[in-house]
């Protein structure tokens, strides 16, 4: 007797297994990991540091090559390429082989990048060295322009580092977003050479003197423990902190002279708020800052 024979001769009892087998599927269908778009592209993990000032070279040996020496060989890796930028700006890819937990990765490339820090320069500490799964290829690009030219690059830059960035990274799916010719509030010092060796006066006694006086400090508290009995109140000390408008950068004192005569910044260099970094500028037709 076939097989085929058996279910035909019992209808009912072919219905049932039909619906049983149905029911089944469905129940299966919800939690199978079905993936709704197959994996073509290996996972990539993107590393990135800044070194303001520094060339190519100097970027590549200080910065890119400690990085290299520690990423180098962890697992799952198939390959990695490096790029140092006449900016300042390093990035150094890492491509992991198919089927890698991009997240896991993640964590690998973060533990190697943590080990090498210690080599790095401190500005590039304190700056920071982020460390992000993405694709280094550009899925879509969106020009932030003015009409009639009504807002600079300047205002436009940060515009879009306050009011967009944030909420485009905020959208499920995307790695990175990354605003070009980006010009982030800073506090320019243009230094008069002339003056500066007129007071014998380096751009390193410049650096020191706005790093040592433009910090913000935490004062304490006033009647805090342990404190004289009969002590009544407890006061929380509050500070001006960073400084904000160039005024006040021109106040910072760089020397005492034997004299008793004080030198400000103001009095070797000029102050303005501008751009961190005027390497590169993006513009719609050629005209319209974007």
């Amino acid at each position: 007797m076939k097989l085929s024979h058996f279910f035909i001769e019992r209808p009912i009892f072919a219905i049932v297994i039909s619906v049983v087998t149905l029911l089944l599927g469905a129940i299966a269908f919800t939690i199978l990991p079905v993936a709704q778009y197959p994996e073509i592209a290996p996972p990539t993990v993107v590393v990135q540091a800044q070194y303001p000032g520094a060339d190519p070279k100097t970027l590549a040996e200080t910065v890119a090559e400690p990085i290299e020496q520690q990423v180098n060989g962890v697992e799952n890796m198939l390959y990695m390429s490096s790029v140092s930028a006449m900016d300042g700006t390093m990035q150094l890819t890492v491509t992991f082989k198919l089927g890698t937990d991009p997240n896991i990765a993640q964590v690998l490339v973060q533990n190697r990048v943590a080990i090498a820090e210690p080599q790095l320069p401190l500005e590039v500490r304190n700056i920071g060295i982020t460390t992000e799964k993405q694709s280094p290829d550009i899925l879509m690009a969106i020009g932030l322009t003015s009409k009639n030219n009504t807002y600079t690059p300047l205002y436009l830059s940060n515009y879009a580092y306050t009011q967009i960035e944030d909420t485009l990274k905020r959208i499920e799916g995307v790695g990175n977003v990354q605003v070009f010719g980006a010009q982030p509030y800073s506090m320019r010092v243009w230094l008069n050479p002339d003056l500066m060796f007129a007071r014998g006066l380096t751009a390193d006694d410049v650096v020191n003197a706005i790093q040592a006086q433009n910090v913000q400090v935490a004062p304490g508290s006033v009647g805090a423990e342990p404190a004289r009995p009969k002590t009544e109140f407890q006061l929380i000390l509050n500070t001006k902190g960073r400084l904000i408008t160039p005024e006040q950068f021109s106040k910072i004192l760089l020397k005492r002279g034997s004299n008793g005569q004080l030198v400000y910044l103001g009095d070797v260099a000029r102050l303005e708020l501008g751009g961190q970094s005027y390497t590169s500028t993006t513009y719609q037709d050629g005209t319209i800052p974007a």
